[in-house]
């Protein structure tokens, strides 16, 4: 890391999750998703100061019994250094439950039905100067907290939880190098016209007081660079990767997320995964369809049923020879849409089941839990994985079930997930509106020569292990490297 200087990452959710047991004793739990996971081996390598938003109630205990400090604490191996940060119960709900999932969610992902939906109301405004503005007020003040007294501090902050942060931190610490990280989409200028123009400006304003932006791919950062010359009416330069504004250039970048493939291998040569292992090849047919998701609108899981149920109707010679089991994790539940979503996910399910089941076989096999190891177990089992996302900023699934995968299992993958960019060439791509494409794949899949099929899991695996999260750090070191060489005083 540049200089060994001091590190301050910030994200809404950190790399411990507190709460209590049964004997009312704290516990801690390593927090969920890719990026505590990739952002783990750089913590692993150098000090580093955690700073996430309070999601719990023992979350809130722990912020208001350290007073804005930080905490030390061990989990699975790696110690991390956390300052969690307590907002008013209040404004964390409309952040994260009007503005962040309902509304930035959806733009970043395309999932508006514009006829009727959204609504910009009071409740909404209130929402944005309440709620979101309020929460990332609260993070960069323990940020400001955290960095007084250094000189030229680092702060890396991500996702779009935290869009107007950088900006509050700009203005009172003009010196401090921020990189920001998306791990989502960035969408295309007119769907962020959605938008009230005050709040559009807001974000736009506050990613621009960031040094270095970060995307997975570079379609998403070429449609960061057009949001800036169409929305802003800044100058941009694509060869360079770099946007002007209030006389500084701030660079834009693709680095693309990869996993952990070490942990996986560990994972998948566990007692509990082959004892699980076991239960699926009991159960399995000829052959098994796999998807693990969780139940998010982005994730298209109702097409990718619905392309099955169109599959059996035109091939019944696959009728109980075929068996799709979709993982899925419950997701944002108090949101009314996915709440919605879920109950027309199992209702579709059992109008599957019932058109084409029989005495002994169910077609799809519905699993909604959250299970890791027994997702492991299904991914070295699996002969075809359905990722048929909307849009996914990368979608790590489709590069863990191949990594671990045992049975040259095929890959259908949509074009319009972050992972396509690297694995596209490897996979089927379809398009995910394209619901007969999608059933013709998954005839060709498990009717695909058994070389062909060799062939494309070799190269997955190969272009998977290539990189791991290490990499993808070591790529934005770099970068934030070389920008510091360029913004140091000469002379």
């Amino acid at each position: 890391m540049p200089d060994e200087r001091p590190l301050t990452i910030v994200s809404n959710r950190g790399p411990a999750e507190f709460g209590l047991d049964e004997a009312g004793r704290r516990t801690a739990r390593r927090g969920g998703g890719g990026l505590v996971t990739a952002l783990t081996g750089l913590v692993t390598h150098r000090k580093a100061l955690w700073i996430a938003s309070a999601m719990t109630e023992e979350d809130s205990a722990v912020a208001a019994e350290s007073a804005r400090g930080s905490i030390e604490i061990e989990l699975e191996g790696t110690t991390y250094d956390i300052c969690m940060v307590a907002s008013d119960p209040s404004a964390y709900d409309r952040f994260y439950n009007v503005i962040a999932n309902p509304i930035l969610w959806f733009i970043q992902h395309y999932l508006w039905d514009l006829s009727n939906a959204p609504d910009i109301r009071r409740a909404e405004i209130e929402a944005w100067e309440h709620g979101y503005k309020v929460v990332n007020a609260d993070v960069a003040e323990a940020v400001l907290g955290a960095i007084e007294g250094q000189e030229s501090p680092l702060v890396m902050l991500h996702d779009y939880h935290l869009y107007t942060c950088p900006g509050l931190i700009r203005a009172a610490r003009p010196d401090a190098f921020l990189h920001y990280f998306v791990h989502i989409p960035w969408s295309q200028p007119d769907s962020w016209r959605i938008l009230p123009n005050r709040w559009r400006e807001e974000i736009f304003h506050s990613m621009l007081a960031n040094d270095i932006i970060g995307f997975h791919t570079t379609a998403y950062w070429r449609n960061f660079l057009q949001c800036c010359r169409e929305l802003m009416e800044l100058e941009t330069d694509y060869e360079r990767g770099a946007v002007r504004y209030e006389g500084r250039e701030i660079w834009v970048r693709a680095y693309p997320l990869s996993i952990d493939a070490q942990r996986l291998y560990r994972a998948a040569a566990t007692p509990e995964v082959a004892e699980y292992e076991q239960e699926v090849l009991r159960r399995r047919r000829e052959h098994l369809i796999l998807r693990v998701d969780r139940a998010d609108l982005s994730k298209n899981v109702l097409r990718g049923f619905t392309a099955f149920d169109t599959f059996l109707d035109q091939h019944p010679e696959f009728h109980e020879k075929v068996t799709f089991i979709a993982h899925l994790q419950p997701s944002r539940l108090d949101v009314p849409e996915y709440a919605e979503y879920m109950e027309r996910i199992e209702a579709l399910v059992a109008v599957v089941n019932q058109r084409h089941g029989t005495t002994d076989w169910m077609p799809i096999d519905l699993r909604i839990y959250e299970n890791f190891l027994e997702a492991v177990a299904r991914y070295k089992q699996f002969d075809l994985l359905i990722v048929n996302s909307l849009f996914d900023g990368m979608n790590l699934v489709a590069k863990e079930a191949p990594a671990v995968n045992t049975r040259d299992g095929v890959v259908m993958l949509s074009e319009n997930t972050g992972a396509h960019e690297e694995l596209g060439d490897c996979t089927l791509s379809v398009n995910p509106f394209d619901i007969q494409e999608q059933a013709d794949t998954i005839h060709r899949a498990l009717t695909m020569e058994p070389e062909e099929k060799r062939l494309r899991s070799e190269r997955l695996k190969s272009i998977i292990s290539e990189r791991d999260p290490g990499n993808w750090i070591e790529e934005q070191v770099a970068d934030i490297e070389l920008k510091m060489t360029e913004r140091a005083p000469t002379g």
